[in-house]
C-alpha cells in the first residue's frame, strides 16, 4: 500500500484504515460496516499484492462526523455470525 498522507491524519478523529481480508466480499463488507457509522471515504475496489495472500483495501474515516450512531444497547454481531453467508 502507498504511504499514509499526513493530511489524512492531520487532526484528532481522522483515521486511515488498512484492511487485509481473504476476499473482496469480506473487505468490502467490513468497509460498509464502517461507512454505516461514520463519514467514510470508501474504496471502490480492493487490491492484490503479488506473492501475498488475500486482498487489501484502504479507507479513510472521520470520527468527528457520525452518520448513524449506534444505539447504546446495540452491539456488533460476533465475528462468526458476521462471516456466515
Amino acid at each position: 500500500m502507498d504511504p499514509i498522507n499526513e493530511a489524512h491524519v492531520s487532526e484528532p478523529g481522522l483515521l486511515v484504515v488498512d484492511v487485509a481480508a481473504a476476499d473482496d466480499a469480506t473487505a468490502l463488507a467490513f468497509q460498509q460496516l464502517l461507512a454505516e457509522r461514520w463519514a467514510t471515504a470508501t474504496a471502490e475496489r480492493t487490491t492484490r499484492d503479488a506473492g501475498e495472500p488475500g486482498v487489501r483495501l484502504r479507507c479513510y474515516l472521520d470520527l468527528r462526523q457520525p452518520i448513524s450512531p449506534a444505539a447504546p444497547d446495540e452491539a456488533l454481531p460476533p465475528v462468526s455470525a458476521a462471516a456466515s453467508p
